[in-house]
């Protein structure tokens, strides 16, 4: 009954997009305000990356020249998180404008939001028109789930984001392994041929709250009103055995991991008492990229050990969200922690955070993180801040 029901409602939902358009353009946006696409500004922006070959997990894809030789050249990926759109329209409306500004001017060979994105009541409709705006702008794109999508592990609605989101063509999630927690963990493989691996993106449905029956099962020291969820055992031996397949195939499997709450270490790098002037200072652990600490890390009380898994695996960095007003990067260990700044004016954070920060615009952190992955597979970090399109 699954795939009729999800039929008819996708396609119900897409009627009424179609429907609702002409009374958003004869009102000008007074009614059917949630239909944002008719307020956008969507250019096309285009790929030169196609898909080589897919399975159910994993997708592997390559930039290519124009003659239909591998491109080589640097990989860009523009990362989002926490738009956070909401029942504010009028800012719903901007969030969207920046982020798509963000994509117009970088030119990213991939997108990738790592999840609170879509979290109105109108989730369903929102998520179609979601899809429909980025193959408009015609660039590939993946999707991981936040803490505010849904509110269960599996439950239907859940499961409709998800395939309403990962039918569009340009999608390169996946709803991964059954057997694992959550939707949507899954890997990108970025090849520079057919037989040269340069980059895994692994990424990971990070779930919301402490929950049963994980927490009995793997005899976690905490209870469901304890915190935030944490990376299920399954969920990283998953990821080792996938990182160690790719490794015996292509002989090195350099990778990336993408989740939206942090995981413990991200503790390691700033101190947890606050600075006067409401930042928090560096530890000394870390070596220290850019940006600053304005609320301690939103992680999981239980340490599942994902970081020790990387570290053996040779991951070169993890990208996470949650934390709206945590914008930096750090090497810790050998291995980047970074938070991709998020990108929403309906949430905290906006401005004069905690009645102290960022009492004017251009100190706003919202914005984007882009990764370039050099031919020889090293990575650079760089915050793309909205603030630089304010005239």
């Amino acid at each position: 009954m699954k795939p009729v029901r999800t039929f008819i409602q996708q396609n119900g939902i897409r009627a009424c997009i179609k429907i609702e358009k002409p009374i958003y353009d004869l009102t000008k946006g007074k009614l059917a305000r949630n239909r944002f696409l008719s307020s956008l500004d969507i250019p096309y922006v285009g790929t030169s990356v196609k898909i080589i070959k897919e399975n159910d997990t994993s997708t592997f894809i390559a930039k290519f020249n124009a003659d239909g030789s591998y491109d080589n050249s640097d990989f860009k990926i523009l990362t989002f998180t926490d738009l956070h759109m909401d029942e504010d329209y009028d800012l719903n409306d901007k969030t969207l404008q920046l982020m798509i500004d963000n994509i117009r001017d970088v030119k990213p060979d991939l997108v990738i939001f790592t999840g609170d994105c879509i979290c109105a009541k109108y989730q369903q409709i929102d998520a179609i028109q979601f899809g429909q705006m980025m193959e408009k702008i015609g660039v590939y794109w993946a999707y991981a789930f936040g803490n505010h999508e849904a509110r269960a592990e599996k439950e239907y609605f859940k499961y409709l984001i998800f395939k309403s989101l990962s039918d569009f063509p340009h999608c390169l999630s996946k709803f991964g392994d059954p057997s694992l927690f959550g939707y949507g963990n899954f890997i990108i493989n970025i090849m520079d041929s057919e037989t040269e691996l340069r980059q895994s993106l692994v990424l990971f449905d990070s779930g919301r709250d402490m929950c049963e029956p994980h927490i009995s099962r793997d005899k976690v020291p905490f209870g469901p009103d304890d915190g935030y969820d944490y990376i299920k055992p399954g969920q990283i031996e998953w990821y080792k055995k996938e990182i160690t397949t790719l490794k015996n195939k292509y002989g090195k499997a350099k990778s990336m991991l993408y989740m939206h709450i942090p995981i413990p270490e991200y503790k390691e790098v700033f101190k947890t008492e606050k600075e006067p002037d409401g930042s928090y200072a560096p530890t000394g652990k870390a070596e220290l990229l850019y940006g600053v600490q304005y609320e301690n890390v939103g992680c999981a009380p239980y340490n599942s050990h994902l970081f020790d898994a990387m570290k053996e695996m040779g991951a070169q960095a993890i990208f996470a969200g949650h934390d709206h007003v945590n914008d930096w990067a750090a090497k810790y260990e050998g291995i980047w922690l970074v938070y991709t700044q998020a990108g929403g004016y309906n949430c905290y954070g906006m401005g004069n955070f905690d009645n102290r920060f960022f009492w004017e615009e251009k100190d706003w952190l919202q914005g984007s993180t882009l990764t370039t992955i050099k031919p020889d597979g090293t990575i650079t970090l760089e915050q793309k801040k909205n603030s630089r399109f304010l005239k």
